[in-house]
C-alpha cells in the first residue's frame, strides 16, 4: 500500500472533524462550538524538500485548506515529491527536480518552506530570499556561523519574513513557562537547568545510522538535535545573553570496540541481536508488524513503497539495517553545555542518548522567590518560597490538530499556524523565534562546540562571536 492510500484509509477509520471550518488561529476548549474561519487570505507555499519534515508541514494545507495552498515541490528523490504532488494537486510546471529551477521563475508563492539536509539550507534561503519569497526554514538555520548570518542579511534586506524551526519556543508548555517567568512568579531567574532526552533507540536511528551520524556529510549533534534547547534557554532568559560558555561531551558506546562478541555486520542475520537494545528487528520491523508504518519506519522506505517486503530489503542492504557499532557515526552522543548570562544567571543544559523518555524535556527554573519544574507537556509546577505551597499550571492547547503535525508535542502545528498567520496578516511578531534571536542563540550553539572542541571557555561579544 502507498503512503498516500495508506493515510487517507487510515482517516476513514478514524473521522475527523470538518477542519475546514476550524480557526486555528484561536485556542479553543473541546466543547466550544467551532466557527467558520471566515474571510481570510490563503497563503500559497513552494515546498523546497519533500522528506519526513517537509512532508508534515503540507498536512496544514490538507487540514486548513482555507489557509494554505501548496503550489509547488522541489525534490530530488520522486517517490516523495510524486506523493505531495498528488496530495496538493500541483501543477506539472510547479513539479521540479532542482529548486534552482523553481528560483528560476517569476515568484509564484507567497512563501517558501525549506527543508533540505542541513548543510543545503543556506542558498535555497537566500535565493528565495532575493525573490521576495516569505520563508520558513528548518532548524538549524545553516551549519557555519558565516551562513547563518548571511541568511539572516539577506532576508533583512529584501524585506521578507524569516521563521526558523524551533518550533519548542513556540509549545504552550514553553509559551506559559515564559508567561510565568516574566509574571515574576519566581522573582528574578537565577539558575536553568534544562535536560533533553533523545531517546537510546531514537539516537541509534537518527544519530548512529541516519543523515545526522556524521559531522562531515550533516553537522554535529548539539547543533542538529539541541539547538532547540539553546534557543528554549535564551528565550526563557529574556533581554540577558551569555556572555561565557564551557561544554563537554564525547561519542559513547557507539563504537567498533563496543561490538558484542559474535555480532555481525548486519542486524537482521546476527546471532546476537535479540540481546541488543538497538536492533533494527526492534526498532523498525516489530514496529511494521504492528501495522505501523509512520515514523521512524517511514524513513527506512525511501522508495515510498512501505510494507513488510520493501521494509525487509531496505533493512538488509540500506543504512538502517547496520549494527550500530560498525557504522560511520562520529557525533557526540551525551554533552553538557554551562552558559553565563549578563546579569550573573547561569543555565546548564545536557543533551543525552542514553535514556527511555524520548523528546519529554526536563527543566527546573530556580528563583529569588521560588522554583519552576515541568516535564514534557506538564503541568507546570512553581513552589512559592514566601507561602510555602505548589500551585499548578496547565498551558492551553488547541482541540483538534492534524495527527501529523503532532511531533514535538504538537509544536510543529503551533509553528506552522504561527508562520501562516504572520505571512497572511503580514505581521513578523507573530514569529517568536525571528532573525535576530534564532541568530544569537545559533551563534551560542556554535560557541559552545567550539569550547567543547578546544577544552576551554569561551567569552563571547555582543555580537554573538
Amino acid at each position: 500500500m502507498d503512503f498516500f492510500n495508506k493515510v487517507f484509509r487510515s482517516s476513514k477509520r478514524n473521522p475527523k472533524p470538518d477542519s475546514s471550518a476550524l480557526d486555528p488561529t484561536e485556542l479553543y476548549d473541546f466543547d466550544t462550538p467551532r466557527p467558520d474561519v471566515g474571510d481570510v487570505k490563503c497563503i500559497t507555499v513552494l515546498m523546497v524538500g519533500a522528506g519526513s519534515r517537509g512532508m508534515c508541514y503540507t498536512y496544514y494545507a490538507v487540514n486548513f485548506p482555507k489557509r494554505l495552498k501548496i503550489v509547488g515541490v522541489a525534490d530530488p528523490l520522486s517517490p516523495a515529491k510524486e506523493t505531495i504532488k498528488m496530495m496538493h494537486r500541483i501543477d506539472e510546471d510547479k513539479y521540479f527536480d532542482d529548486w534552482r529551477e523553481a528560483a528560476k521563475l517569476e515568484k509564484f508563492a507567497d512563501a517558501v518552506i525549506i527543508a533540505t539536509p542541513d548543510k543545503l539550507h543556506k542558498d535555497p534561503a537566500i535565493a528565495f530570499a532575493k525573490k521576495g519569497y516569505h520563508i520558513l526554514l528548518e532548524k538549524p538555520m545553516a551549519v557555519t556561523p558565516e551562513d547563518c548570518c548571511e541568511i539572516v542579511n539577506a532576508c533583512k534586506e529584501n524585506g521578507v519574513i524569516l521563521a526558523v524551526g524551533h518550533v519548542m519556543r513556540y509549545h504552550p508548555v514553553s509559551r506559559k513557562v515564559k508567561e510565568l517567568l516574566d509574571s515574576g512568579v519566581i522573582g528574578d531567574i537565577v539558575h536553568i537547568q534544562h535536560m533533553e532526552p533523545v531517546g537510546y533507540w531514537h539516537f541509534a536511528h537518527s544519530f548512529v545510522r541516519g543523515n545526522w551520524r556524521n559531522e562531515e556529510e550533516s553537522t554535529f549533534s548539539l547543533l542538529a538535535k539541541s539547538c532547540h534547547d539553546i534557543d528554549l534557554i535564551c528565550y526563557w532568559m529574556g533581554s540577558q545573553r551569555c556572555v561565557k560558555v564551557s561544554s563537554f561531551g564525547t561519542l559513547s558506546h557507539f563504537t567498533k570496540e563496543n561490538k558484542p562478541k559474535g555480532a555481525s555486520s548486519r542486524c537482521l542475520d546476527c546471532s546476537v541481536e535479540e540481546g541488543c537494545p538497538y536492533s533494527a528487528q526492534k526498532v523498525y520491523l516489530n514496529k511494521a508488524n504492528r501495522l505501523n508504518f509512520g515514523w521512524p519506519v517511514s524513513v527506512v522506505c525511501s522508495n515510498g513503497v512501505y510494507d513488510i517486503e520493501s521494509l525487509t530489503d531496505a533493512l538488509k542492504t540500506g543504512p538502517y539495517g547496520r549494527c550500530v557499532y560498525e557504522c560511520d557515526n562520529d557525533v557526540a552522543s551525551n554533552q553538557v553545555v554551562n552558559m553565563e548570562f549578563q546579569g550573573g544567571q547561569t543555565a546548564a543544559f545536557t543533551m543525552m542518548a542514553f535514556t527511555n523518555a524520548m523528546g519529554a524535556r526536563r527543566t527546573t527554573i530556580y528563583g529569588t522567590k521560588g522554583e519552576l519544574q515541568v516535564i514534557g507537556g506538564g503541568p507546570i509546577k512553581v513552589f512559592d518560597f514566601v507561602t510555602n505551597k505548589e500551585t499548578q499550571h496547565v498551558a492551553k492547547t488547541v482541540a483538534f490538530m492534524p495527527m501529523q503535525l503532532r511531533a514535538h508535542g504538537g509544536a510543529d502545528y503551533y509553528l506552522i499556524n504561527s508562520f501562516i498567520s504572520a505571512v497572511s496578516d503580514n505581521d513578523p511578531s507573530l514569529i517568536i523565534s525571528g532573525p535576530d534571536d534564532t541568530l544569537q542563540s545559533h551563534l551560542l550553539v556554535f560557541q559552545a562546540e567550539k569550547s567543547r572542541r578546544e577544552n576551554r571557555v569561551v567569552l563571547i561579544d555582543k555580537d554573538g562571536q
